[in-house]
């Protein structure tokens, strides 16, 4: 009984209301720690992550947040990796030439590239942070590039957010905008994504 009365209090507007006032309570550290998880947990999407924060924290803290969490969250990781595992991969490359080639691939990419791979929201940035970890690419160069990439990134799910906070708000259209949005985010990673064979 307990557990059915909790699924009809989920489907109502005044739980999830209820739900983002206690999230918005929380200060800025809960969202900024859920957007640099992301880096750590690919399974975590980002896009619920930034409509949670636009929606609870509004569209500029919102994004000024996630923006903040998930350039934390992709430094610390390229880091980790070009700490532990470049010595690993050195062993790698020198034993297999297509690990070699790939890391040179990696490694002699230009800014522009990778600032194109890291603008779009389903890219897995995961596996982006090893690659340019274990890379000889420069870092300063990554972390510069990493942040203006971001910046378009974040930018964009954040107008996804708030059209689904408009729509839930006030007109229903907004979620046609949102889900058309989005679908031009999804395809487009795809095609990027193949494109440099991420």
């Amino acid at each position: 009984m307990q557990i059915a009365e909790l699924f009809h209090q989920m489907g109502t507007i005044a739980f999830w209301e209820g739900l983002l006032e206690s999230f918005q309570a929380l200060g800025p550290l809960i969202p900024i720690l859920l957007a640099a998880l992301e880096s750590f947990i690919p399974v975590l999407p980002l896009v619920g992550i930034v409509t949670v924060n636009v929606a609870a924290h509004g569209p500029l803290m919102g994004f000024l947040y996630s923006w903040l969490g998930t350039c934390v969250g992709c430094i610390a990781m390229f880091f980790i990796f070009r700490r532990l595992f470049t010595g690993w991969a050195d062993k790698m490359a020198s034993k297999h030439k297509k690990i070699a080639k790939a890391r040179n691939w990696v490694s002699r990419m230009r800014p522009s590239g990778l600032f194109l791979i890291l603008i779009l929201p389903f890219t897995p940035s995961a596996f982006v942070n090893f690659a340019f970890g274990i890379s000889k690419f420069n870092a300063k160069k990554y972390m510069i590039t990493l942040m203006l990439a971001k910046l378009f990134m974040i930018g964009s799910l954040t107008a996804f957010g708030q059209s689904v906070r408009l729509a839930l708000k006030s007109n229903p259209l907004y979620l046609i905008l949102a889900i058309a949005l989005l679908a031009v985010l999804y395809v487009t990673s795809k095609l990027v994504s193949k494109k440099y064979n991420v």
